[in-house]
């Protein structure tokens, strides 16, 4: 590949990484992107079974549809929810394969470095191109020139683990044969039978988690055997909530308030679980080890030395985290909190923050002191959940703006996001009389210095650790 005039790198082709493409190109800017998977969406296409809780109209990016529209592509029904799969095989995958040579499938980056310049050194760095390695689905390896690297790859490789203190809990690895770390496929005949007439226990407390127990609830309700009264004999399909708080007015996110529709009805579906008898809430409980009862079947120990009753599974829906590994060469300014970019961070913070609501922001929040490597897409946010597509579909907008040298356009930022109807701050710690109702000086509430514009969101589905 040409080191004088090399593409502009990016890693990862789904939602994010696709949209970045579409406006490198736009810009006329040459793309190359890296793709793990075999294709497009891959990620996505693993939880293909969930539905999005934000409509088609709301998950395309703008200008990747201008790059389709000429090619027949037919626009989906604007006011209809897609799946993941929907998503993946009606508009990522006709995406890249527009693309064509531009994306490559099956190629794992390893490493990204400065030409001849490890992290240590400050030489000519900058004059330096980037060098990024790629292991082959073929066993093949390669390095490979970049102007710039934009780094989509996301969060879903890394789920949190069930231990409160963001370590396995004690057990944890040697229950893996009744741990699930993702929403589970109930279509599935054998996923079905996993579940059904079982003790489950679903740890967390943001979209994923409540589309677990929404889905655990109907599948007791569909096989006649939930008893929907709140008195269960133990016998039939149950679902134990476990929470690392207490039970507050904003648990179950805004509901009717949320602009979202489809956002806040998974709140209220979590909540009939818990109202219909369907499922038992564990509050203020903090898992620090897995333990095997005589029957093989887990108890969960938490860190004040309650023991709960045996479970058959467990379903750990506690975030993800960023593969940072193959970046250890660059220079990144992250938060110690959240691995986010330091800028970025106070925005998304979930020790603040209760809802989704972030201010505006693009390549200036996303810089580091490496110039021209940016992570964007859910990988942004590091450990803070809550991420929404057309946050990254805006990120990359302004990015490739910034690539091009037109920095009027990439601080520009005109967005507005439709608000979660939860607002109130210590998001997802301490105690629960820290949270407040929407309305009145929340922890989104605007800056001081006048109204801000807030990023839209579509939702990253709830089986994605990052919709909120």
């Amino acid at each position: 590949m040409d080191k004088q005039n090399p593409p502009v790198v990016v890693i990862g082709a789904g939602p994010v990484g696709l949209a970045a493409a579409a406006h490198l190109i736009d810009r006329g800017i040459e793309p190359l992107v890296l793709e793990a998977g075999s294709a497009a969406g891959a990620a996505v296409r693993e939880w293909s079974h969930v539905r999005l809780f934000s409509a088609w109209g709301e998950v395309i990016d703008p200008v990747a549809e201008k790059l389709l529209a000429p090619t027949g592509w037919v626009r989906p029904d604007a006011a209809a929810y897609p799946s993941g799969g929907d998503w993946a095989e009606r508009y990522l995958q006709p995406l890249a394969d527009l693309l064509g040579g531009r994306v490559r499938y099956g190629a794992v980056v390893t490493g990204v470095s400065r030409a001849g310049r490890d992290r240590v050194v400050d030489a000519d760095r900058e004059n330096q191109p980037f060098v990024v390695h790629v292991a082959h689905a073929d066993g093949r390896e390669e390095r490979l020139f970049a102007r710039a690297v934009i780094d989509a790859s996301g969060t879903w490789t890394i789920p949190s683990p069930a231990g409160a203190g963001g370590l396995l809990a004690l057990g944890e690895k040697a229950a893996a044969d009744r741990i699930a770390y993702r929403v589970p496929d109930l279509r599935d005949p054998a996923v079905r039978a996993r579940y059904a007439g079982k003790r489950t226990a679903v740890i967390g407390s943001g979209a994923s988690a409540f589309t677990a127990l929404a889905s655990l609830a109907a599948l007791a309700g569909e096989d006649g055997d939930g008893h929907g009264d709140g008195h269960g004999d133990g016998d039939g399909t149950r679902a134990v909530w476990i929470l690392r708080r207490g039970i507050s007015g904003s648990t179950f996110g805004g509901g009717e308030a949320d602009q979202l529709p489809a956002r806040g009805a998974l709140g209220l579906a979590a909540k009939a679980a818990v109202d219909e008898g369907y499922a038992d809430a564990v509050t203020g409980f903090r898992t620090e080890a897995v333990e095997r009862s005589g029957d093989g079947r887990l108890i969960l120990v938490g860190e004040d030395g309650r023991r709960l009753d045996p479970v058959d599974e467990v379903i750990v829906l506690t975030g993800f985290r960023p593969d940072l590994s193959f970046l250890s060469e660059m220079r990144l300014g992250l938060d110690e909190r959240l691995q986010a970019p330091v800028a970025l961070a106070p925005l998304i913070d979930p020790n603040q923050h209760s809802c989704g609501t972030v201010y505006p922001h693009g390549h200036r929040e996303l810089a580091h002191p490496e110039p021209g490597v940016y992570l964007v897409g859910m990988k942004s946010y590091g450990r803070a959940p809550t991420f929404l597509a057309m946050t990254g579909y805006e990120q990359v907008r302004s990015v490739a703006a910034a690539i091009a040298g037109d920095l009027e356009a990439a601080d520009r930022v005109e967005l507005t996001l439709p608000e979660t109807g939860v607002c109130g701050g210590a998001g997802l710690f301490d105690a629960p009389e820290a949270d407040q109702s929407s309305g009145g000086g929340g922890c989104c509430s605007a800056p001081a210095a006048g109204p801000a514009t807030l990023t839209i969101g579509v939702g990253a589905p709830a089986s994605s650790g990052g919709g909120c």
